[in-house]
């Protein structure tokens, strides 16, 4: 018998036993620990990121951790990095055939699936963290985002943000559009689909591949994330530029997606438990970024002497332009993408409305 069938039929015998055990032993119900309840699930999670990660992949421990931990130990969940049981971009169909019970990655990496998906992790010139959030919880998308991925046999949740991410390291400075044609850069998602409009050639590689790429030549540039995760990679080892703003990521949502089977199998707490902790790392990785991106960038620039640049202003106005353009198409290319799409720009432009007299208004005040 497979090992989560197994898992599953001692849940329920569990289950319908309990009252009979009750009965037949008061005094060791009454006398039993907090915290030490016997491990009943077994979960195993995989996810797109090197095994323990900052940010990413802590971002996936802090999520097995919250489970094990709000459950008193009844659900164990063992995390794997990339490769460890599955390649990075094979999350998705691993826990989605159940050979995983949870995974942690981000949807714009499964787009292959639909290229609707993508609106669930970020968009160009997009929704920050913080109105990700709102439109998440509070505005119909992860209501969407479920219905997205239910023919998969998949439960999607927020489990984590970057915030606003960088442009990019570089090999050579950007001084206008042109400089980007015929740049080979590590890129995914719409934002891959913005610098092809541009004439350069996106790529997509797991993270654990971009050093050497960049290093080798195989990459003219790359996109990560941030000063704290590309800190740990090293990239200032291999890139000489580093630029500003992340147009193309502007506040990535990070996933769990859970297998449909082995979270029905729980019992109604659990299955609470599970969500509320996806809440718990969602949050947490947004308070980790924030914490530690400043200092991770005073040491690229004062110690390893990385020279921080912003993009201009026109290069920026035109990946703008083409990013309305890419965005557009691809919301119209089926039915989900046109109802995902609308719900998501019309969250944005309320969120903007009142982001203007504000947070923007206050960050302008405050200098």
């Amino acid at each position: 018998m497979k090992r989560r069938e197994f898992v599953t039929k001692l849940g329920i015998g569990m289950a319908a036993g309990g009252s009979l055990l009750a009965g037949c032993d008061k005094q060791e119900t009454s006398t039993a620990k907090p915290g030490k309840a016997k491990t009943e699930y077994e979960w195993n999670m995989v996810t797109t990121w090197p095994k323990d990660f900052p940010g990413l992949g802590t971002g996936a421990n802090t999520l097995a951790r919250q489970i094990s931990e709000m459950s008193g130990g009844r659900i164990k969940v063992t995390v794997y990095g990339a490769k460890e049981l599955v390649p990075a971009f094979e999350v998705f169909d691993a826990v989605s055939n159940g050979a995983a019970e949870i995974g942690h990655g981000a949807a714009y990496y499964w787009k292959g699936k639909n290229e609707a998906f993508q609106f669930f992790s970020t968009v160009p010139f997009g929704m920050n963290a913080q109105e990700m959030n709102g439109w998440m919880h509070h505005g119909g998308g992860l209501e969407l985002w479920k219905e997205a991925y239910a023919p998969f046999n998949l439960i999607p949740a927020p489990a984590g943000n970057t915030t606003v991410q960088m442009a990019g390291w570089f090999n050579k400075e950007i001084n206008n559009i042109s400089d980007l044609k015929g740049l080979k850069m590590r890129i995914p998602g719409l934002g891959g689909e913005v610098l092809g409009r541009a004439g350069g050639t996106p790529v997509n590689l797991p993270g654990g591949e971009l050093f050497t790429a960049l290093q080798t030549g195989v990459l003219d540039a790359t996109e990560w994330v941030g000063p704290y995760n590309d800190l740990a990679f090293g990239f200032h080892k291999v890139a000489k530029y580093y630029y500003y703003p992340g147009w193309h990521e502007p506040g990535t949502t990070l996933e769990a997606i859970i297998n449909k089977k082995a979270f029905e199998a729980l019992p109604s707490d659990l299955q609470a438990i599970v969500t509320g902790a996806c809440r718990i790392a969602n949050q947490d990785m947004v308070d980790e970024y924030t914490a530690h991106n400043n200092a991770a960038l005073d040491e690229l620039v004062n110690v390893h002497k990385v020279l921080v640049r912003r993009l201009p202003d026109d290069v920026l106005a035109k990946l703008k332009v083409l990013s309305d353009e890419v965005v557009h198409e691809v919301a119209n290319k089926n039915d989900l993408g046109k109802k995902v799409f609308a719900s998501y720009s019309k969250f944005r432009e309320q969120a903007m409305e009142w982001h203007n007299i504000s947070e923007r208004a206050y960050y302008n005040a405050r200098g």
